[in-house]
């Protein structure tokens, strides 16, 4: 944000202000103590296991200049008294967007079932390319992470990107309260939190909820090949821009599509950015098939706001892979490819995962994939492990293990398929089993939900190559 005075910050946070009505606050807007720094605001959010009024001092000595907290602390600097420090955050939020968008801020939403984060650090670049922009760290796409990233916004901010997820009906309209969007990108509806919604047809309902806040002048930018999201046109008032991977869509007042699609070893590709105005040659560096579609939602969103077509292309292919344990690439010493994707995990992102690592083999190496749990699926679960098992064994895998609550499903689909598989008890026994196991011409993926927390094993075992060089 800009720097403000106490008074202004505690007047859009809706706070009762204690302490110097002139001191001046920002640009930084904190929630972890950790990342104080001079001016910044410390925002005093509760926690499960901790209570951010336990480290408001701690801030302070790293030079935050004010605090957001729900009682008076003996802290010499302005307080903002807020009954709700989520909510405060949250006003304060809002007010920083609005105070922005009258100085010509434009505003993004995406959501979907999977490659949210993906698309937010392409269209990043994409929008980087053209003005200011704020974006997500990697995914703060909740009621904390997105009034948090809206919060970096200034006067001077051309672009704000706001991912929005959703556990519950009326999550994304209320993320959109926050951040007004004037294009709303819906990559995909899967069977990401199938637990929580019931059905494929309650999580497209939810997701719909971001073109359902468009305005008429706004834009719509769906993914035309996915039927449960081309059907969100009749939801919106605003314009729609399609975009597919295999040819033309077949409406939208914009189409974007890819031609001439190419794939080098390391599966990153190249193809021919196509609209109905022009072409222009995008080579991608970020990894995996799926970033073809990614890159397409990009595209539609710039064009939406503005871009041109070669600009675009061009930033594209500039963008490097920005948010970490997502299709991440690293070769060992010895020549052993890791490729740690295990941010987060759900059938369709696990489908692409696997794909991805089927066309990597390497002359007479083998394929290797580190599978764990995919959480929040509910009833559904035990199936949807075991036609992961399935796909990687159809995919011609040579081995599976796999790790948590649903490892026999996997493994069981992965041996009916024909990979040799088998359960290992935890990270640690994933590791020895590793270590005993890859040659250097192998390629190994690692992929699960986020609290199994697989990413180290990937980390170990890029360690344990370096402990032998």
């Amino acid at each position: 944000m800009n720097r403000l005075t106490a008074a202004q910050v505690a007047e859009l946070a809706g706070a009762q202000l204690i302490g110097d009505p002139a001191a001046l606050v920002g640009p930084s807007v904190v929630i972890d103590s950790r990342q104080a720094e001079a001016g910044a605001l410390f925002v005093a959010l509760p926690g499960e296991r901790v209570d951010g009024h336990d480290f408001a001092a701690t801030a302070v000595d790293r030079g935050a200049a004010a605090v957001l907290v729900t009682r008076a602390l003996g802290l010499d600097v302005p307080q903002l008294i807020v009954p709700d420090a989520l909510a405060g955050l949250t006003a304060l939020a809002a007010g920083l967007v609005s105070r922005a968008r009258a100085h010509g801020l434009k505003v993004v939403g995406i959501t979907g079932s999977s490659g949210k984060t993906s698309t937010k650090d392409l269209l990043a670049a994409v929008l980087g390319a053209s003005g200011a922009t704020v974006a997500p760290a990697g995914s703060f796409n909740n009621e904390v992470g997105v009034p948090l990233t809206a919060a970096g916004v200034d006067d001077g901010t051309r672009y704000l990107i706001s991912e929005m997820g959703a556990r519950a009906q009326g999550d994304i309209s209320t993320l959109c309260a926050i951040t007004p969007p004037d294009v709303g990108v819906v990559i995909n509806v899967g069977h990401a939190h199938l637990g929580e919604f019931g059905s494929v047809a309650g999580i497209a309902q939810a997701k719909g909820e971001l073109v359902e806040s468009l305005a008429a002048d706004g834009w719509a930018v769906l993914n035309g090949e996915d039927p449960n999201v081309a059907v969100m046109a009749s939801r919106t008032k605003a314009r729609v821009a399609s975009f597919a991977v295999d040819g033309p869509p077949g409406s939208g007042d914009l189409r974007v599509w890819a031609e001439r699609i190419e794939a080098d070893p390391l599966q990153r590709h190249s193809f021919l950015l196509c609209t109905d105005a022009g072409r222009a040659p995008v080579g991608l560096r970020v990894a995996g098939a799926h970033q073809v579609g990614n890159a397409l939602a990009a595209a539609a969103a710039g064009l939406a706001l503005g871009l041109r077509l070669p600009g675009i292309a061009a930033a594209l292919s500039a963008a490097e892979p920005a948010s970490r344990w997502r299709m991440e690439l690293t070769e060992r010493a010895d020549g052993l490819l890791v490729v740690n994707d295990a941010y987060n995990a759900n059938p369709d992102s696990m489908a692409a995962a696997l794909r991805s690592l089927a066309a990597m083999r390497r002359g007479s190496g083998r394929l290797i994939a580190v599978l764990g749990d995919m959480l929040e699926l509910g009833e559904a679960a035990r199936g949807e492990h075991r036609k992961v098992g399935e796909l990687a064994g159809s995919l011609g895998i040579d081995r599976v293990l796999a790790v948590g609550e649903f490892a026999e499903a996997i493994a069981e689909g992965a041996r009916q398929r024909g990979s040799a598989a088998e359960v290992v008890a935890d990270r640690t026994a994933a590791v020895t089993a590793l270590n005993t196991l890859v040659l250097p011409s192998d390629v190994v993926l690692v992929k699960a939900s986020r609290g199994l927390a697989l990413e180290s094993v990937a980390e170990q075992l890029l360690s344990e190559g370096e402990n032998r060089a």
